[in-house]
C-alpha cells in the first residue's frame, strides 16, 4: 500500500502545495520560500461550515440590516472600512513595530464597548501591560473583557462562553493549534489559526481583528493566503519618529480599496486628522524654487501634498537621482522627457526629489507637479505660493486628463488658492470659475512658456 504522506512543502508567499522543496516558487517566482509543513487532516466525518448551514438559497433571500454595519468610533477609520465595521468580517492589521496597531484597537474597543462586548485576546503583552496602555487612553467601560492566551482551543472555548460581539487577536504569529506540530509563527500554523478564527467568525457572526506583524519588504509575515483568507487587510504607514500616521486598505470586499486614513499620535493614543491636505501644506516654504503644491486622490478624497525638487550640476561623472515618496523610474522618465522636448540639460546635474509630509504617491496626476519643481530648481525660479498643479506628462510631452477634477479644484478653492494648472482637456468639466483662475495646457512647453 502506498505510505501517506505526513508533511508538504508549503511557499511562504503565494501559500500553494508542493510534494518536494525547490528554490524558486514556480507560482510567484519567490527565492527560497519553500517550508516544509506536516499536513493537517480533518477527521472523518467531520465538517465545519462557514455558515449556519449547508442548504443552497436564493440570494433575493439574504436579509441584509442595518445593524449590520456599525461606527468604530473613528470617521477616519470608518471611511477606509467602507462606512463602519461589517458584524462578521475578519480584519488584517499590518505595521510596523511601535507604528500604533494594538493602540488604535483598544481605543476602537473603548469606543465600541458601551454598545458592543469585547474581547481583547493577546499573545504577547500580560494584562498589567495592556491596563497601563488602556489607562493612558482613557476610560474602558466593564464591558471590555481580557484575555491573555495563545491556544487556540482555549481561545475557542473562551469566544463560544463569552459570546462578544468583536474580538481582537493580538498577534496572529504568536496563536497555535494543536492540530499542528510546528512552532508557532509558521506557515501550517498561521494558515490553521486563520482557518479557526475564520469559522468562528462567519459561524457566530463575531467580528475578528487580527493584528500580523511585517516583514522588512513591508508585507505580513506568514504565507500570502493570510491576506486571501480575511475581508479586509489594513496596513499602517509613517515613520516611528513622526507623528502622523496612515491606515490605508489594500484589499476590503466591503469598500473601496484606495481609501486612506489620516491620524496623529499622541500621549493620550491616536487622534483623526479631519483635514490633511492642511497638515501637508504646513509649513512650505515661501518664494524658494522647486516647491510645488499638487492635488492628489486618495480614494474619494482630495489631498494636497507638496513636492519638493533640488536640481544642481554634478561634480562626479555619474549624476545622482533620488526620490523620496514618488516613483524613482517615473522621476528619471520626467526628466528625460524634459531634456528631449523642453531642450533642458539635466544628464549632467543631481537631481533630488521629495515628498513632504512622508506620503508615498503613486497616481499619475503627479506627474506635472514633479516637472514643474524640477524645473523650477533648475532655472531657480519659484512658483507662486498660490499655485496649484496636476496632470500627467506622457513620453512625447503632451499633458494628459486626471479623474475626478472638480474635486481636486473644489479643495484648491477651499483652502485658498487664487491659480490652478491642469489638462486643457478638464477645462470641458467648468463652464466658468470665478473664485479661482484655471490654465489649461497641451504639452510641457506650454507649462514653461507660462
Amino acid at each position: 500500500m502506498a505510505k501517506s504522506k505526513t508533511t508538504a512543502f508549503f511557499c511562504k508567499e503565494c501559500g500553494n502545495e508542493f510534494s518536494k522543496w525547490m528554490g524558486q516558487c514556480p507560482s510567484c517566482h519567490a527565492w527560497n520560500s519553500i517550508d516544509e509543513a506536516p499536513v493537517i487532516k480533518a477527521p472523518k466525518g467531520v465538517s465545519s461550515p462557514i455558515s449556519g448551514g449547508s442548504i443552497p438559497i436564493k440570494l433575493s433571500e439574504v436579509d441584509i440590516n442595518k445593524e449590520d454595519r456599525y461606527s468604530s468610533g473613528f470617521n477616519e477609520l470608518d471611511r477606509v472600512l467602507g462606512g463602519g465595521i461589517v458584524a462578521g468580517s475578519m480584519v488584517l492589521v499590518g505595521g510596523d513595530p511601535g507604528i500604533g496597531k494594538s493602540t488604535i484597537l483598544l481605543q476602537v474597543c473603548a469606543n465600541i464597548a458601551k454598545d458592543k462586548k469585547i474581547l481583547y485576546i493577546s499573545g504577547e503583552e500580560s494584562p498589567k501591560q495592556i491596563k497601563l496602555r488602556a489607562d493612558r487612553i482613557g476610560n474602558i467601560p466593564d464591558n471590555f473583557m481580557l484575555l491573555c492566551e495563545t491556544n487556540l482551543g482555549i481561545i475557542d472555548n473562551a469566544i463560544r462562553t463569552a459570546a462578544p460581539d468583536l474580538v481582537v487577536i493580538d498577534s496572529i504569529q504568536t496563536m497555535y493549534s494543536e492540530n499542528s506540530d510546528s512552532a508557532p509563527g509558521s506557515v501550517s500554523q498561521v494558515r490553521e489559526s486563520t482557518n479557526s478564527l475564520m469559522q468562528i467568525a462567519k459561524g457566530l457572526g463575531v467580528t475578528v481583528f487580527i493584528v500580523g506583524h511585517v516583514t522588512k519588504e513591508g508585507t505580513v509575515a506568514g504565507p500570502r493566503v493570510l491576506e486571501h483568507m480575511v475581508d479586509t487587510v489594513l496596513y499602517f504607514e509613517g515613520e516611528r519618529s513622526e507623528s502622523y500616521r496612515i491606515i490605508r486598505a489594500v484589499k476590503n470586499r466591503f469598500g473601496a480599496t484606495n481609501e486612506i486614513g489620516v491620524f496623529e499620535m499622541c500621549r493620550e493614543g491616536l487622534k483623526e486628522v479631519l483635514n490633511p491636505s492642511e497638515y501637508m501644506i504646513s509649513g512650505r516654504p515661501e518664494g524658494e524654487a522647486g516647491s510645488v503644491v499638487v492635488c492628489l486622490m486618495e480614494g474619494t478624497r482630495p489631498i494636497l501634498v507638496e513636492i519638493q525638487a533640488l536640481v544642481c550640476h554634478t561634480n562626479f561623472g555619474m549624476p545622482r537621482r533620488t526620490a523620496a515618496g514618488a516613483d524613482y523610474n517615473r522621476m528619471n522618465l520626467l526628466m528625460a522627457v524634459l531634456e528631449k522636448k523642453a531642450g533642458l540639460q539635466l544628464s549632467g546635474c543631481d537631481a533630488y526629489l521629495n515628498i513632504a509630509g512622508g506620503l508615498k504617491v503613486s497616481e499619475p496626476a503627479l506627474d506635472l507637479g514633479m516637472v514643474l519643481a524640477i524645473v523650477s530648481s533648475f532655472r531657480n525660479i519659484p512658483v507662486s505660493g498660490k499655485t496649484i498643479v496636476f496632470g500627467e506628462v506622457g513620453l512625447t510631452g503632451e499633458v494628459r486628463s486626471v479623474s475626478q477634477v472638480k474635486q481636486r479644484v473644489a479643495e484648491a478653492i477651499k483652502l485658498g488658492f487664487e491659480e490652478c494648472i491642469l489638462p486643457q482637456e478638464c477645462l470641458k468639466y467648468f463652464a466658468k470659475e470665478d473664485k479661482i483662475k484655471l490654465r489649461g495646457i497641451k504639452t510641457i512647453s506650454d507649462l514653461l512658456e507660462r
